[in-house]
């Protein structure tokens, strides 16, 4: 197709599954096999998601599959980000909004990025720093969103929230949410925010559960940057991609801004995949059937 360009063919391929999931290892070694002979010159390495990152800084790869759900595609694309290695889902989870292959259907579409016959989806990311007084405590790039939430009992948190520097609201609520266009449907859907298209470089603040406080969900434009002051009594977390979870204590300030690095999503599908992938996910949400 027009909008997928010809690649040059993957040298070095990581794969790397998550072995929480039974089959994973099984389906890794099964890809595996699969590409050795249609690359013979080609290096292929299985990791499991706990060791990649190491590996990943040891070697350079071309490519990195990576098999598991939603969350398994974000740790790998984190660890990939920095040295910009796009990255290939393949899904053994339930919704598997970001990953491009699925679990029983993978062959016909892999065999097409083999032969470099793909294009790179860029994914913006955010940069989240938190302070205390005059210290950073510490800086995260996230792929989906931060959230500053209580943390346990019924309290409320009060968010002072500027924007460039300008005050903005202060959110009586149990947190706010600082999302990606990619975090448009992940918890920020979940929490009443609009779904934004993975091309666009935008942050969206949504509120949970606020009380007489603003309540609508917030766009803004690329290069804002967001700060939120915390105040509370009550025990408070900041949470970076659900990944990394930190405590929030009275008077901490969080800022948040668009991040440097990109996430790479390798696609197969042209470019309209991403309508039909909410058409078909909304509409069912595999929990609910369980």
């Amino acid at each position: 197709m027009s909008d997928q360009p010809s690649h040059p063919v993957p040298q070095r391929i990581a794969l790397v599954f998550n072995p929480a999931v039974s089959d994973a290892e099984a389906i890794t070694r099964e890809i595996s096999a699969f590409i050795q002979p249609r690359l013979p010159t080609s290096t292929v390495k299985n990791f499991s998601q706990k060791d990649f990152p190491a590996a990943v800084r040891a070697e350079p790869f071309d490519m990195v599959v990576a098999l598991g759900g939603d969350g398994t595609l974000l740790r790998v694309s984190h660890a990939c980000s920095k040295r910009e290695i796009p990255v290939l889902g393949v899904n053994l989870g339930r919704l598997g909004f970001l990953a491009e292959l699925q679990r029983d259907n993978w062959t016909s579409r892999l065999e097409q990025v083999l032969a470099g016959k793909y294009w790179i989806e860029m994914r913006m990311m955010l940069h989240v720093k938190q302070e205390r007084g005059d210290r950073v405590l510490g800086e995260w790039d996230v792929i989906n969103e931060c959230a500053v939430m209580r943390s346990g009992g019924m309290k409320m948190v009060r968010l002072e929230t500027s924007i460039d520097g300008q005050p903005l609201t202060t959110y009586a609520a149990d947190g706010l949410i600082t999302a990606t266009p990619t975090g448009s449907t992940a918890y920020a859907l979940a929490a009443g925010g609009p779904i934004l298209p993975p091309e666009l470089r935008n942050i969206l603040l949504i509120p949970v559960a606020p009380h007489l406080s603003v309540e609508r969900a917030i766009v803004l434009p690329d290069g804002a940057e967001v700060s939120i002051r915390i105040h509370t009594e009550a025990p408070a977390v900041l949470s970076c991609d659900g990944q990394h979870q930190e405590e929030v204590l009275n008077h901490d300030r969080v800022i948040i801004r668009s991040s440097e690095l990109s996430a790479r999503l390798i696609r197969a599908r042209d470019r309209g995949y991403f309508y039909r992938n909410i058409a078909a996910r909304l509409n069912r949400n595999p929990q609910s059937a369980e």
